[in-house]
Formats: structure tokens, sequence, C-alpha cells
């Protein structure tokens, strides 16, 4: 007899838990401050609650409210424009597990999910640590959009036990119910520009494979996903918290987290390209009888790794902040004059606005830029 696991602890809201929870939401005092800063006009808002209160399932939600919150509320006037490669080489009819960079803590999935609908695709699942569940309004909202929970920071014994119900539970949605996944390739967000597949990841997705290292990836039809922002999203904060990282003393706070996320959703980030990979198959010599399962797992986080940096689109301020680095006009063909002087204009800012070593915070702030440049490079040789 096959043991059900029962996944209520970190499974989205179904479409028969929607109205009530939008309900939930809509009678919360901080969400009612959340409205009133996303419309500002208290008819708008009116007019928000009527909307929400009558929605009774996912994807209404999702194609009638969320669609347009992100094109009318942080496309247009926060960005530059959103672009994708990569998206007509995938089946729209399959589903994929999309392990990307982190960059943003809601833009990341937010925007995926965004282009591939309007590529006929239905939105994915989305991994969302509970470290970010910091209010009841928050975890509403997240799981209302599909969103299931990630535990962290738990014993040992227990994070094992954890770890493997989260990867039946991946495994579960892409090849049973035949649901695409998103995940990041890490634990938190990168914040100087390194994109690094955390082996530990893929140690979790393989807990759940009763089959050969190969094929149980296989099944998971991995799409690497490489997203691209011309500005970093809380750049200047992402350098502060590296930089204070450093000193005795640091200890970031939920608070952090929640001005990262509004941060993130209004600061401007130029243009938006998201680069999606080919799913993996056999593109991977996996040779399973003749390496332990660590150096397979290796070998496929570099792989990841390899495909996130070749489908990076890099932008003039890579460019500029090598050149600056390095004290050279070498990659002075990949940007203009005026370009240059609005990314010095960024720096100084960041210099500014940090209480430190100016020196080694310029250093970082420049690093985080040229590390997605020395990545792809590296990718391409």
């Amino acid at each position: 007899m096959v043991h059900k696991i029962n996944f209520d602890d970190i499974r989205p809201f179904d479409d028969s838990e929607v109205n009530h929870y939008l309900r939930l939401l809509l009678q919360d005092d901080e969400f009612q401050n959340i409205l009133q800063f996303i419309f500002k006009d208290q008819a708008k808002i009116d007019q928000v609650k009527t909307l929400l209160s009558k929605i009774h399932s996912v994807k209404e939600l999702q194609f009638e409210f969320i669609y347009h919150l992100i094109n009318d509320l942080i496309l247009k006037p926060s960005t530059d424009g959103l672009a994708s490669s990569g998206l007509e080489k995938l089946d729209k009819s399959a589903s994929y597990l999309f392990i990307s960079n982190h960059r943003d803590i809601i833009l990341d999935s937010a925007l995926m999910n965004f282009l591939i609908v309007l590529e006929g695709m239905n939105t994915t699942e989305i991994a969302i640590g509970d470290n970010l569940l910091i209010e009841k309004w928050i975890e509403y909202a997240v799981k209302l959009n599909r969103a299931f929970v990630v535990h962290r920071s738990l014993p040992v014994r227990e994070l094992l036990m954890v770890s493997k119900k989260l990867s039946e539970y991946i495994r579960r949605d892409i090849t049973r119910k035949k649901t695409s996944v998103w995940i990041a390739q890490r634990e938190g967000r990168t914040k100087d520009g390194n994109d690094k597949t955390q082996q530990a990841v893929l140690k979790m997705l393989n807990l759940s494979n009763i089959n050969e290292f190969a094929d149980g990836f296989r099944e998971l039809r991995i799409v690497p996903l490489s997203i691209s922002y011309e500005i970093e999203p809380c750049g200047i904060s992402k350098v502060a918290e590296l930089y204070l990282r450093n000193r005795e003393g640091f200890e970031k706070t939920q608070d952090d987290d929640l001005r990262s996320m509004s941060e993130g959703l209004v600061k401007p980030k130029g243009r938006v390209h998201f680069g999606f990979g080919e799913p993996i198959s056999d593109q991977i010599d996996w040779n399973s009888g003749e390496q332990t399962i660590a150096s397979q797992i290796e070998k496929l986080a570099e792989y990841i790794d390899r495909q996130i940096y070749t489908n990076f689109k890099l932008w003039p301020n890579n460019y500029i902040a090598e050149d600056i680095l390095n004290q050279t006009n070498s990659n002075s063909e990949h940007y203009t004059p005026k370009q240059y002087q609005r990314f010095v204009a960024m720096l100084d800012e960041a210099v500014s606005l940090i209480q430190g070593d100016a020196g080694i915070i310029r250093t970082m702030f420049l690093q985080m830029y040229v590390n997605p440049l020395l990545n792809k490079r590296k990718s391409l040789t």
C-alpha cells in the first residue's frame, strides 16, 4: 500500500479556498494599507475590493487581477521593457521545472509567469521561503498565487524530513499533475551578481528519485532560466547587506525583507530580459554507472550554471562597470557617454548612501555588475 503524503502545510490554496482567503485578505488591516499604497484613489480601491470579493478560482485571480497589476503598476512605471528568448523551444503543453538565478524576491517568478502566459502557457507554482511569510496577509497572498512553502532554519533531522517532502511535492507536480514549477538556484537572492547553483537544491530534488540518477532528473524536465535586470533590483541595499555582513553584530531582520520586497516592486529596473534555456535531457553525459551521486550533482549544477551564463542578457552597465573597475575604456563600443554618466551617478549614490569604507563599497557595487559579464565570457570559451 502506497502511503499518501499530506502536503497541506506547504501547498498553495486550491480553487475551493480562493474566495474564503480573499475575503480574509480584504478584512486584514495591513492589506488595506497595501491597497492604499498601490492604488491611492479610494474609488479605485473600492473597485478592486469588489472585484476580489467575487473571484472564486486561482486562474480567475491571476488573469483578471494579477496580470493587470503587474502590467500597469510594475512594468509600465518601473521598467523600460520586458523581453524574453528561448520560449519558442518549449512545448506549451508540457510541464517543466524552471531553475533560475535569483535577483528579486517577488519579481523573478512574477515576471516569468507574466511572460509565459503571453505565450499561451499556464502559470507555474512557485517556491517561497517561510522566512518571507512575515505577516498573515503575505502568506494568504502568495498561496493564492500558486506559491508553496519551503521550510528553512530547522534542526538537521527535521530539515531532512521536510526536504524530502518538498522534493516529493515538486516531482508530483511535474510528473503527475503536469504542473510547472519555478525554484531559485539558491537560497536567497544573489547579491554580488555571481549566480551559482547551490548543490543542496539538486540534492533536495534527488531525495524523491526512485530511479537511476539520470532518469530521475530527466523526468523533472529542468529548464535553466537566466533573469537579467539592466538595473539591479535593490542594488544599493544588496551591497549594504554584503558590506555589513562582514561586520560584527550584523543580523538581518524581517523589516529588511519587507523593505526589499517593496523596493523591488517600485524602484527602476531598466530593461528586463528572461533567457529560457533548453530542457535538460540528454545534453549531459551522465555516465551514471561510473560516477558517485555527489559528482553527478556537481556536474548537473555546472551545466545549469553554464546555460544560465550563456543565456544571460548583458547590458551597457555591465561593460561600464568593468571599465571603471579596471580603469580602461576597452568596452566603450558597448555603451554611450550618456549611459556611462548615468551609471557613474548611480555608483556615486550607492557610495554616498552606504555607511563605511567608500573604496570597498565602490568596488562591491561595481563587482555586482561585472560578475555576470565574467561568467558569460567563461561560459562561451
